[in-house]
């Protein structure tokens, strides 16, 4: 099932028998057809999982919309961009910026702390905490961003994006914080844009047009 991106900010779903929607609580903006929703704990794969991010703290409460008919989702006005997952490589996120995405679609949160005091700091500078969160399958998912996102391909050497900028990826892609610090930063006389994230092997990266945290 895929999204119909009705707007910059707002997203369509069909749901039919077989086809539910995962979605953020508070997201439903109006539906037509016989409908209903149900709350869902927390996140962590398919309608009935989602366990992980109630563990850590940082997850967003969601619910699940089934029956047969339209629904409109979008939250506090931010943007909605829709991601299509081919099942080959996941997307990986922040639960805040889930709005939405097919319930066949496996969610998992995982620890960024494994990746050692890079990914930590990693956390930190993107606002994510210490937990991030990773879809996968083949299905739509729909993110929340501040003024829309901008998608740039990973590969080669890599791409270098802000931290504050970043939303989200998909693909096989590893993530590392690199810092370029020198004496003007440290005197806070610097360009303010000593701390990058550098994304290296195949996908794509999306970006917001703002710096602003969530």
């Amino acid at each position: 099932m895929a999204f119909e991106q009705v707007n910059a900010k707002v997203v369509r779903a069909n749901v039919a028998q077989g086809t539910a929607v995962i979605a953020r609580r508070g997201a439903m903006l109006g539906y037509t057809g016989a409908v209903t929703f149900r709350p869902v704990a927390g996140q962590g794969g398919g309608v009935g999982g989602f366990v992980g991010a109630a563990l850590s703290g940082e997850s967003n409460p969601m619910m699940a919309t089934e029956g047969t008919g339209q629904v409109l989702y979008g939250f506090q006005g931010l943007y909605v961009t829709v991601v299509q997952l081919d099942g080959t490589g996941p997307l990986t996120c922040e639960a805040d910026r889930l709005l939405a995405h097919d319930a066949t679609l496996q969610t998992g949160v995982e620890f960024i702390g494994q990746g050692g005091m890079r990914a930590a700091v990693r956390g930190a500078m993107t606002g994510q905490g210490l937990f991030t969160t990773k879809v996968s399958g083949v299905g739509a998912v729909a993110l929340l961003s501040h003024g829309g996102t901008y998608p740039i391909q990973v590969a080669g050497e890599g791409v270098s994006v802000d931290p504050q900028a970043y939303v989200g990826h998909v693909g096989n892609i590893s993530v590392d914080l690199s810092a370029k610090v020198g004496w003007r930063d440290a005197v806070g006389r610097g360009s303010g844009e000593a701390f990058q994230l550098k994304l290296t092997g195949q996908g794509t990266v999306f970006v917001q047009a703002s710096e602003q945290k969530f």
